[in-house]
C-alpha cells in the first residue's frame, strides 16, 4: 500500500469510530444505556426494559431505515450499531437515532 492509500484507510477508520461515538451520545440522550466504550466501530445499547428492546429493533428493522442487529449481552437483549461503511455520514447517525426515537414514542417509552 502506498502512503496515501495508508492515510486514505486511516481517515476512514477514524471517521467511522468518531460517527460511532457520535450515535452512543444521541442513544445515551434518547434515553438508552450504551453498555460499551466506544473506541472503535461499534455501539452496544440497550433500553430499560427488555421487551422494549426487543420491541424497538423490531421496528426499526421494519421500516428499513437503519440496519441494527439484536444480540444478547450479559443475558439480556441488546442492540448493535456497527459503522462500517465508507458512505456512512452524520445525517446517516441522525436518520438512525430518529428511527429509533419514532420506535420508542409509538411505545409509549418517551415522555
Amino acid at each position: 500500500m502506498t502512503r496515501d492509500a495508508d492515510a486514505g484507510v486511516e481517515a476512514l477508520v477514524d471517521r467511522c469510530c468518531e460517527l460511532a461515538q457520535l450515535s452512543a451520545k444521541d442513544l445515551d440522550a434518547l434515553g438508552a444505556e450504551v453498555l460499551n466504550d466506544v473506541i472503535l466501530n461499534q455501539v452496544l445499547f440497550r433500553f430499560a426494559d427488555d421487551a422494549l428492546t426487543e420491541s424497538v429493533l423490531a421496528s426499526v428493522q421494519q421500516s428499513g431505515e437503519a440496519w441494527l442487529g439484536g444480540t444478547v449481552w450479559q443475558g439480556r437483549p441488546a442492540i448493535r450499531l456497527p459503522v462500517s461503511n465508507w458512505q456512512t455520514t452524520a445525517d446517516d447517525v441522525n436518520r438512525t437515532v430518529e428511527s429509533l426515537r419514532t420506535a420508542l414514542e409509538s411505545k409509549h417509552a418517551l415522555p
